[in-house]
């Protein structure tokens, strides 16, 4: 409905001589206002030389003409804003499209066409995946899932450190440890702690560590490389056994020593053709005069850093899947890091670093704190999964329904905030049944799942009442809130929305009675709307939708 709206304003502006004129139409802050209202007679006043309430006067009194039965009232509000309120009839037709189409509601076509591959969760083998990339993971498969649904078709991949300073630090403590096998991501993470806690205080495991990085680059050590492949395979076992548990899933799954070759030899070309320059050794990016930090992407010792292959990872998706658009998701301490590597790309190969596009993601923040995971103090993403079921299962027995629960409330925590805010995580609140929580929307849900299985055989009436209820007013918002949150990068707008959309059912569902009532069919149709538009939200957002709690 909104871009039926959008519409007949962009008529209207275009009869009065204003047609290129941006405007938005949005939906009010409070409902009492109506359900649309734009600001395009403020927008279009200075064009037209007119006073902006006058103007606003002359759209609203076109637009009732122009959108005929489709509204009941258009009024003016303030210094120009035109409010725009539907008519019984076309509140109907959206919420009996809800319930008619289900999963297919709320489907867009804006990114239709489109190829876009976006990259996540990027957890580093021989550590445990921290809360960072638990962050990074939920966010990313939130953006995945609303470009989907705008219409696009979407790759996923992640990109893991598995070469480099780390990798040989936790090598080294396993070696040392006389670890050959080792079996879990635990015994790794705990290599990665003792290695780098040992780089920082003993000059002798410091230099043992720093040759065993140049061995690993050089390949040649047949043990070293049986200990480091088996290592990899423990940590990443361990990565896809909780993407899975969070319905996340890769298309591409990059290591740093995919991309160590490409890298060297686009920097090294680079270098020649003037686009980084040599300094002590290493080999840099001039970043001041493109406005961005300087760094170095081959070290001295002739090894890649991060910068570098990132640049190889460039190219190497490039090779495996072509795209319109490329999104990297990342916490915010890299974003100037990115900066730096995007400056670099737009020299090398322009097109590909105008495509692409950093997302970043803010800390999620126990009552400890910051966490490091070389200080040995990080809170993983298993352990906070397990925690939070474990809580969850004191109110749900069944442990698939804890499970759901559980990476429900984490989910809504990380994705209720705006890009790049970090998050406060309160387990408590967190499985909270009072609003603002995963679980709020999931008990929302499994109520009007519980009235539409008790209705199969009910005989109520079939009136219909004269005005629509608040929830139907609401439920029509959809699939505009979830093409903005795609087109914003923004999935906390689709959170907030969900979130007042069950604050608005459970008012229904406190208020009206449904079986056995003179409205009972068109209730029964109002709470699958209900339905069919929370279960495709949760879906958007990767929250899973419990059938009973």
């Amino acid at each position: 409905m909104e871009g039926r709206i959008r519409e007949a304003v962009a008529n209207v502006l275009t009869k009065l001589g204003a047609e290129e004129v941006v405007f938005t139409v949005e939906r009010p802050g409070d409902a009492a206002h109506g359900d649309y209202a734009t600001n395009a007679a403020l927008a279009a006043a200075k064009a037209l030389g007119r006073n902006p309430r006058e103007l606003a006067d002359s759209l609203a009194e076109r637009l009732t003409g122009e959108l005929a039965s489709e509204v009941s009232h258009v009024a003016v509000a303030g210094p120009g804003f035109v409010n725009i309120t539907l008519a019984r009839e076309a509140v109907t037709f959206a919420v009996s499209e809800a319930a008619a189409q289900g999963m297919e509601w709320g489907k867009g076509s804006e990114f239709s066409g489109k190829r876009v591959l976006i990259e996540y969760s990027n957890p580093n083998a021989f550590k445990e995946m921290h809360v960072g990339h638990l962050v990074g993971t939920i966010i990313g498969e939130a953006l995945s899932r609303l470009i989907e649904n705008s219409g696009a078709t979407v790759a996923r991949n992640t990109f893991g450190g598995d070469i480099g300073p780390n990798v040989a630090k936790a090598l080294w403590w396993l070696r040392k440890d006389g670890i050959t096998e080792p079996t879990t991501a635990q015994e790794v993470g705990t290599a990665y702690v003792e290695g780098s806690q040992a780089y920082e205080t003993d000059p002798k495991a410091k230099e043992e560590i720093d040759a065993l990085n140049q061995a690993l680059y050089a390949g040649t050590d047949r043990e070293l490389m049986t200990l480091w492949r088996r290592g990899r395979d423990v940590s990443t076992e361990e990565f896809r056994r909780i993407w899975n548990l969070l319905s996340t899933h890769f298309d591409f799954e990059f290591f740093d020593s995919d991309t160590t070759e490409v890298g060297i030899r686009v920097v090294r070309d680079g270098l020649e053709k003037g686009i980084f320059r040599k300094s002590d050794g290493a080999v840099i990016y001039d970043g001041e005069r493109k406005g961005v930090h300087t760094m170095v992407f081959i070290t001295s010792r002739d090894t890649p850093t991060y910068e570098a292959k990132d640049i190889g990872l460039a190219f190497l998706k490039e090779e495996r899947w072509a795209s319109d658009a490329v999104i990297i998701i990342s916490g915010n301490e890299q974003t100037g890091r990115f900066k730096t590597v995007l400056a670099a790309l737009a020299e090398i190969a322009p097109l590909v670093a105008a495509k692409t596009k950093h997302v970043a993601t803010g800390f999620l923040r126990l009552s400890s704190g910051k966490m490091s995971s070389r200080e040995g103090n990080v809170i993983t993403a298993a352990r906070l999964i397990e925690d939070v079921a474990k809580r969850a299962s004191e109110k749900n027995a069944d442990p698939l329904v804890a499970e759901q629960v559980a990476v429900g409330a984490i989910k809504y925590m990380v994705l209720r905030q705006s890009p790049g805010s970090d998050i406060i995580f309160d387990a408590e609140k967190s499985l909270s049944l009072e609003g603002d929580s995963g679980p709020y929307l999931q008990y929302a849900l499994v109520r009007a799942k519980k009235i539409l299985v008790y209705a199969e055989d009910g005989e109520g009436g079939a009136e219909e009442p004269a005005a629509p209820y608040a929830i139907e007013r609401a439920i029509l918002h959809y699939p505009e809130v979830a093409a903005r949150a795609a087109k914003e990068l923004a999935p906390n707008l689709l959170v907030n929305y969900l979130t007042e959309l069950a604050a608005t059912w459970n008012s229904f569902y406190a208020i009206e009675q449904v079986l056995g009532s003179p409205e009972e069919a068109y209730k029964r149709r109002v709470a699958r709307a209900f339905a069919a538009t929370m279960t495709n939200g949760l879906t958007l957002l990767g929250i899973p939708a419990p059938e009973r709690m």
